[in-house]
């Protein structure tokens, strides 16, 4: 059995046994609050039952790091729409220690898309389109930093009302203990 259809016969049993009744809930969150994390596998669950949330209580979005680097890419839109379409009033943004993409090192990576059929030319075109690819895959040396550098790209936008508070956070991986790095209502109070 492939991964494709075990994801599927899984999904068939959870609608036969109705278990998708245990997280009804609506589009706007309990708790209006938007939560940027690392894609990390242990954070999964861990980030939100961590602050004792649970389904429909936060929109959760994930990315490599919790990074929000380009003003006006997906990370930032999706903020701005759980802001102005969902009934997000604060943003919290959380990494985490030991975090993969803090480590990331562009030049493996770049190996193994060639091993995988990507082509020195496809670098080469996107060079010349003005794309570094080893700095856009280049991860972080500080995940405090990071967070930081984040909430500052949020908190900054011009389209995000001064008002919201964006937070920042760094959680253990392994306890789930969260480490305050930027309380969002402070700086709102400014």
């Amino acid at each position: 059995m492939t991964l494709l259809e075990e994801f599927l016969k899984r999904n068939e049993d959870f609608v036969n046994n109705q278990e998708y009744k245990a997280y009804a809930t609506d589009k706007t969150p309990n708790k209006k609050a938007v939560f940027l994390t690392c894609m990390d596998t242990r954070l999964s669950e861990l980030a939100t039952k961590a602050f004792g949330l649970k389904n429909g209580d936060i929109k959760q979005l994930k990315n490599a790091g919790a990074v929000v680097s380009h003003p006006y890419g997906s990370t930032m839109r999706s903020i701005l729409v759980a802001v102005y379409a969902l009934g997000v009033d604060e943003v919290f943004i959380m990494g985490h220690h030991d975090c993969g993409f803090g480590a990331l090192k562009p030049q493996p990576v770049m190996e193994e898309m060639k091993k995988r059929g990507i082509s020195d030319d496809t670098f080469n075109t996107l060079e010349h389109s003005g794309i570094d690819v080893s700095d856009w895959l280049k991860g972080f040396d500080s995940v405090e930093e990071s967070v930081k550098e984040t909430v500052n790209n949020v908190k900054n936008h011009p389209l995000l009302a001064k008002s919201i508070p964006v937070h920042g956070l760094i959680m253990d991986p392994e306890t789930g203990k969260a480490e305050l790095v930027i309380n969002g209502y402070q700086a709102t109070e400014n």
